[in-house]
């Protein structure tokens, strides 16, 4: 009963799992599909963005395949535990979201086109889930790592929650926050859907366009 009513709310970090102080799941070094480096550093030149839209199999497998990215990979963000593993994260005692690092290049593209991918292909009203897919891990979010992707999320949230409610839903509730540190997940989940490709995906769209 105390895991069920805690499910949608976030965890006050005196009630949060400790973690481990050093630790790291072993993760591949290079991406399972295109080969390149998971890890920093990174070419110069490129920017970074963690973005959350619900199962993050699903949303890695959009980004692996968009124009512009460099590399992606799972993580878990946001939250307060340590080195958490996948299953203290679903127990929504961490605070961490399941998580997409994008590596993009912004000669190639621009994080309003990443942006208008990641709100086409989830649902942001719903809170604490996406579909069937109920915690606060599978929340709404974007982490920005400068002031200038905090001004276009902040921007990109704005227009496209007066669309969603000119079509009959609620504003977006998708999270903005800086990115702090964050922490790869294990290994199998890498790139899940390129290894499994009849696994499970959930994206909950609205069906409502981004603005142009």
């Amino acid at each position: 009963m105390l895991f069920s009513r805690h499910k949608t709310e976030l965890v006050n970090p005196e009630r949060a799992l400790p973690g481990r102080a050093q630790y790291e799941y072993a993760v591949p070094a290079t991406h399972f599909v295109n080969g390149r480096p998971i890890k920093p550093p990174f070419p110069d030149g490129l920017q970074t963005v963690i973005l959350g839209s619900g199962c993050f199999w699903g949303t890695e497998e959009l980004f692996w395949q968009a124009d512009g990215v460099w590399v992606t990979a799972v993580v878990y963000a946001g939250g307060i535990t340590q080195h958490p593993s996948y299953e203290e994260v679903c127990s929504g005692l961490t605070g961490h979201t399941e998580g997409v690092l994008v590596v993009y290049d912004p000669a190639q593209t621009s994080l309003q086109t990443l942006l208008r991918l990641f709100f086409e292909t989830h649902d942001p009203t719903q809170g604490m889930r996406q579909g069937n897919d109920i915690g606060t891990q599978y929340r709404s979010a974007i982490y920005y790592t400068d002031e200038s992707q905090r001004e276009v999320a902040e921007a990109a949230k704005a227009a496209y929650s007066a669309k969603l409610e000119a079509a009959g839903y609620g504003p977006a509730t998708t999270e903005i926050a800086r990115a702090g540190e964050f922490f790869y997940a294990e290994g199998y989940h890498q790139q899940y859907l390129a290894k499994n490709p009849n696994g499970y995906r959930c994206h909950s769209t609205t069906g409502v366009p981004f603005p142009a």
